[in-house]
């Protein structure tokens, strides 16, 4: 029986850090060593659940790369740190003071 409730509570506490790692997205910049970023999952979702027309753009769109001030970056509600818009089609979120693209959904 002893053993029964510690596996039980060993699945229950793996559970719970599952349900804990979705409130968080954490994402690094692949061209520069040390550079992570924690986002509350609420921004991600805001975003992807946006309708938003897509701007065209000639360039890739890279996590870092300062996009013009002719790109529209739209604020994500509740959460002033962030923006996002839509360029070639791929939904970015942005730092709104900067345009620098933080994270590419996809």
């Amino acid at each position: 029986m002893r053993k029964i409730v510690l596996a039980a509570s060993a699945a229950l506490m793996a559970l719970s850090g599952t349900a804990m790692a979705q409130t968080m997205v954490i994402t690094q910049d692949p061209t520069v060593t040390n550079s992570t970023v924690v986002m509350p999952g609420q921004v991600r979702t805001y975003v992807m659940e946006q309708q938003v027309e897509s701007v065209p753009y000639e360039g890739d769109v890279l996590v870092g790369r300062v996009l013009p001030d002719t790109v529209e970056v739209r604020p994500v509600q509740g959460y002033d740190n962030y923006g996002y818009t839509v360029v070639n089609e791929r939904r970015v979120i942005v730092d709104p003071q900067t345009h620098t693209v933080i994270q590419v959904l996809e």
